[in-house]
């Protein structure tokens, strides 16, 4: 159906795709693998009309396919949905899923049948919106169900996912995945990028691996692929997962962060926590629980109203973001890098040393020398991939974007980190070294709070694990990092609260 033959493209000294090549059929599940910078993304976007490729060649049906924009690609039957969302937070739900076809009666929209569609499509995903909710009210993982909800109703003959499920539970994954076998089985072709490997080979029916641009391998992918030899692949040579280092947390030291009985405008309700130094506090949560508003609350970008919150034994009121780190030295890595956590559009040096500025400023201004200097550190620190200083932030791969994000709180020298879904949309070799970093960050004695949705990554890192439930903290379990019998306690205690809520 979809055939993409030796396709280039290069931006300033990146070649993101140097010959790669992609077939997929109708009523199947194509998966597409790599690493972060192997091409992925950029080949979606040139599938899709956003970039337009310097080399090669695309046919739909066989015959030669020009996209000059994504509204080409949408007018042959190609929809998508990309790893950044692009919602318009003032539209509602129903606005945004319909926006590329208004239903209208006599020149006026029909918001009646506009809201049916948004119910039927958020239907298919088995998920319970209110289609005049503002999808700036939404949680990231909600705006993400919109999202492929909006790609669903235009009914596209081939469909792009990129890394769909990054913001999903389990339980929602699984909902998502029903819905493309049932898309498959109606003879459409979807196209899944995706560094969870055990879902790829749980609804795949073919792959392509992607390394430096180039495709690799492709296949059935159960026929002589084994989740290790695509990682190696992908990687290029045999993989190891590094085992990491267990740490001693003092349990006697006054907590860097405690949270007493806090309630918020957001709704959360007798919320007590707390963090040491050198600990990292896993926060896990279905989605939809509060957890990146509780943080988001806790550094001043949502309303307290009731409870303590304390820094290192004292009463702390922070108000802003600017104030909980110079005041108190607490940082946030968000997990909406495109929207919060970064300057797209700005130089990588530059988005690291922001939140340092005034300490490089000289009688008001900030030299290019030093803010280039003190960046430049962490990237070697942190191996942030750049072609040159002056690449800006939005080139670079989802993993090195994440990488800044965490730099620029480094450089700011925090002691206090909230860490967001530290690897959402990150290959496996990238988030292992993640995990030896935070891990790192916290045996040289920072204090960390872990909100994460990847329940294996949770139990991989946290000392401890505080189980959110319904805007409340369900209990905190001691992590013996026994995957098994912590996930199965985690999940109990999350239905349990929700039981309890119901009655």
């Amino acid at each position: 159906m979809l055939v993409a033959e030796n396709l280039i493209k290069t931006f300033p000294g990146v070649r993101a795709l140097d010959g790669a090549t992609l077939r997929v059929s109708p009523g199947s599940v194509h998966a597409l693998l790599g690493e972060n910078g192997a091409g992925k993304s950029t080949l979606v976007k040139v599938l899709t009309g956003v970039y337009q490729p310097d080399g090669g060649r695309i046919t739909l049906d066989g015959d030669d396919l020009r996209l000059t924009g994504p509204m080409d690609a949408q007018a042959a039957g190609i929809g998508v949905v990309h790893q950044e969302r692009n919602l318009i937070p003032a539209f509602s739900v129903a606005e945004n899923i319909s926006l590329h076809h208004l239903p209208h009666r006599r020149g006026v929209v029909d918001r009646a049948r506009m809201r049916a569609e948004a119910r039927r499509c958020l239907g298919l995903l088995e998920v319970e919106l209110d289609p005049d909710a503002p999808v700036a009210t939404l949680s990231p993982a909600q705006g993400q169900l919109v999202e492929i909800a909006k790609a669903l109703s235009l009914e596209n003959r081939v469909l792009l996912l990129d890394e769909p499920t990054a913001s999903l539970t389990g339980d929602e994954a699984d909902h998502l995945y029903a819905v493309v076998r049932r898309l498959r089985d109606s003879g459409r072709a979807v196209v899944l990028v995706s560094h969870k490997l055990e879902e790829v080979f749980a609804v795949a029916d073919t792959l392509t691996v992607l390394r430096d641009g180039r495709s690799v391998a492709s296949g059935e992918a159960l026929a002589g692929f084994s989740q290790s030899r695509v990682v190696d692949l992908m990687v290029g040579r045999a993989y190891e997962q590094v085992e990491l280092a267990r740490r001693e947390v003092n349990a006697e030291a006054v907590p860097a962060l405690r949270l007493a009985d806090v309630a918020t405008a957001h709704g959360h309700r007798d919320v007590s926590l707390e963090v040491r130094p050198g600990e990292i506090l896993g926060l896990y949560g279905l989605v939809g629980a509060g957890r990146s508003e509780l943080a988001k609350a806790i550094l001043g970008l949502g309303r307290i109203t009731a409870g303590t919150v304390e820094v290192h034994g004292k009463p702390a009121r922070i108000a802003t973001v600017g104030e909980a780190l110079r005041r108190y030295r607490l940082g946030y890595v968000t997990e909406d890098r495109k929207d919060e956590g970064l300057f797209l559009d700005q130089q990588v040096t530059r988005n690291i040393a922001v939140t340092v500025w005034r300490r490089l400023a000289r009688l008001g201004l900030v030299p290019d020398r030093a803010e280039r200097r003190l960046a430049l550190d962490f990237v070697g620190k942190l191996d942030i991939r750049i072609s040159t200083p002056r690449q800006v932030a939005g080139q670079l791969s989802g993993g090195n974007q994440q990488k800044v994000s965490l730099a620029k709180w480094l450089a700011a020298d925090c002691d206090i980190l909230i860490v967001d879904e530290p690897t959402v949309g990150i290959d496996v070799r990238t988030k292992a070294a993640f995990h030896e970093l935070i891990a790192g960050l916290a045996a040289d004695g920072l204090a960390l709070l872990l909100i994460s949705s990847d329940l294996p990554e949770t139990v991989a890192l946290a000392d401890r694990i505080a189980v959110m439930s319904d805007l409340r903290i369900a209990g905190v379990l001691d992590n013996d990092h026994d995957y098994p019998r912590m996930s199965r306690q985690i999940i109990r205690m999350i239905h349990a609260e929700t039981h309890a809520e119901a009655a």
